[in-house]
């Protein structure tokens, strides 16, 4: 069996540097792994001293411990930058619209393009948005789109991340770190900034304030606490905005409006960036033993008191079955064919789709559709013949719960390991953010990467690292 090629986004099939890498190229040549590795020292110290820590679980080093950081940065083009950003603002407008219709009218449905039970039956459908408009139409504020490149022309969507998208500090931090680490090649490049995104997301929740408000709006960043995984990136971009950093207990509903405990008196909220999932929202509508939440916030939401962003129910759209129909989807709201397109999917739901998946389960991987975080998937290639069996038999007892995917050969970017550079694969993390005023898309994003050689698993959760992404100007 031949050995797969992946894409090289550094250097082409004659060894030189594509547009774009050839300063990193040269500098990666004539720097002496002492330094580099004296520099990836120095960022492991610079994470630690700030306290970057996320969750790994199963990790017998522990739960909690520093994010792998990558100190050579990837590198993307304006131009290829431009088209990108292009299909993530059309992809987000048609997440937003098929979200309002599937809690509305459901015209998708009456057309025929999506199956009605893929809503309906979704677990993350919520019965009480139904025929409720936030404002501006506007359901998913912030999305994590997740790309990945196969060859010098092709960017696909892998995951649409419609809920309560994680990584932006992570995004900004390892900027700051190349910026400290790598300050002669950095000045080598006009790179795009990513510092404003705190700017840019203030400015995106305060477009979305409720008619309500009749001063500045009062925005707050709604955390589970301290315990929660992404708590670090809580207090982070809070600090970043200016505004409160504040847990359930810290908010109360009166009237219909949600007030902020503070020392000077009651305070009133317009916009809540929430970092809770909806189950926990609120005890009175949702889980009744959730103390994370806040009693009666659904009830001020629905009376037009309060933005919650994102919106309640938006899982409805990053489902992997429905994400199979996002070309449908773009072309159904928008009349526009899809500028970034969609990795092949098969819905195990389908008989004819279910058995091409059985009788190719080594070669493909199945993920559950309301999966995330690289847990409850099979990567075929990598599995064992008792793996293999065991996901066959989940396939037979419950089709609907799994789609499939070709094992994709994701491009590879130089990375510094413990054997020197050597190529890792990648995929990107874009962030969008949807206003009243304007959809805005930060240059580049979080480049994650499966640090284990071979591997295609990028997740943090599953031990997977980042590095800083460089969008430059050619």
């Amino acid at each position: 069996m031949s050995e797969r090629i992946y894409f090289n986004e550094m250097r082409d099939k004659f060894g030189a540097n594509r547009p774009g890498y050839g300063a990193l190229g040269d500098w990666i040549e004539r720097a002496p792994p002492e330094l580099i590795a004296s520099r990836k020292l120095e960022a492991e110290h610079f994470f630690r001293r700030i306290g970057i820590t996320f969750n790994v679980y199963g990790d017998v080093q522990g739960s909690e411990r520093i994010i792998p950081f990558d100190i050579i940065p990837r590198v993307l083009t304006s131009v290829e930058w431009a088209r990108m950003e292009r299909g993530l603002e059309q992809r987000v407008k048609a997440l937003n619209a098929f979200i309002g219709d599937a809690y509305g009218a459901r015209e998708i449905v009456a057309a025929g393009k999506v199956p009605e039970d893929l809503i309906l039956q979704n677990p993350a459908f919520q019965p009480e948005m139904v025929n409720f408009r936030p404002p501006g139409g506007i359901y998913v504020h912030i999305a994590g789109i997740d790309i990945v490149r196969v060859d010098d022309e092709h960017f696909y969507v892998l995951e649409d991340n419609a809920r309560t998208p994680s990584g932006v500090s992570y995004m900004l931090e390892n900027r700051e770190a190349s910026m400290r680490l790598l300050p002669d090649l950095f000045d080598q490049y006009r790179v795009l900034p990513v510092d404003d995104y705190p700017e840019a997301l203030l400015a995106t929740l305060r477009s979305v304030a409720p008619a309500t408000a009749t001063r500045e709006p009062t925005v707050v960043l709604l955390t589970p606490g301290a315990y929660n995984s992404a708590y670090y990136e809580h207090s982070f971009l809070a600090d970043k905005m200016g505004v409160e950093l504040v847990e359930g207990s810290d908010l109360f509903v009166r009237s219909g409006i949600v007030y902020m405990r503070t020392t000077e008196g009651p305070r009133r909220v317009d916009v809540i960036y929430r970092r809770i999932d909806d189950e926990f929202l609120d005890p009175i509508t949702f889980n009744p033993t959730s103390v994370l939440g806040v009693p009666g916030l659904m009830n001020a939401y629905k009376a037009g008191n309060v933005t919650l962003a994102n919106a309640v129910g938006t899982g409805v759209a990053d489902d992997k079955a429905i994400y199979s129909y996002m070309p449908e989807i773009v072309k159904f709201y928008l009349g526009e064919e899809p500028i970034l397109q969609n990795v092949p999917t098969w819905r195990c739901r389908e008989p004819d789709a279910l058995r091409y998946v059985l009788d190719n389960i080594a070669q493909l991987v199945i993920k559950e559709v309301s999966g995330s975080g690289g847990y409850g998937m099979l990567v075929g290639p990598h599995a064992t013949k008792e793996e293999l069996e065991k996901f066959s038999n989940k396939l037979k007892n419950n089709p609907s719960a799994f789609i499939a995917q070709p094992t994709l050969a994701l491009s590879t970017v130089p990375c510094f390991v413990e054997s020197g550079i050597a190529p890792r694969h990648v995929d990107l993390r874009p962030y969008v953010l949807s206003g009243a005023d304007r959809v805005r898309c930060v240059p580049g994003g979080l480049t994650r990467v499966a640090m284990k050689e071979g591997s295609l698993v990028v997740n943090s959760s599953q031990g997977g690292g980042t590095k800083d992404t460089w969008v430059v100007e050619v």
